[in-house]
């Protein structure tokens, strides 16, 4: 019964990771989550405060880098679309000159 509740509480915690739009936010939750998570394997072997302690720190740890290669993602699809418009405006500008 353990291993189901650690199961359950382990994939909700890795659903709400992404959540949030911001830093701020997905490092929160990030760290809820991984409190939760930690919590739970902690009560396993009668630590739950440890775990819990622990796996905050890696839950904000591993949101905080989520949510950097998400910004940098992002910066990298602005880019390519501003590329793009910049190349089918300059085409528009040289089928407009003949």
């Amino acid at each position: 019964m353990k291993i189901a509740t650690l199961l359950l509480v382990t994939l909700a915690s890795a659903a709400l990771i992404g959540c949030g739009t911001t830093t701020a936010s997905r490092t929160t939750t990030g760290a809820a989550a991984g409190a939760a998570t930690g919590a739970a394997i902690g009560s396993l072997s009668a630590n739950a405060g440890r775990g819990a302690l622990i796996g905050a720190g890696v839950g904000a740890l591993g949101a905080f880098a989520y949510d950097q290669n998400e910004k940098e993602l992002q910066q990298q699809r602005d880019r390519e679309l501003w590329e793009a418009q910049r190349a089918r405006a300059a085409q528009q500008q040289q089928s407009t000159r003949y």
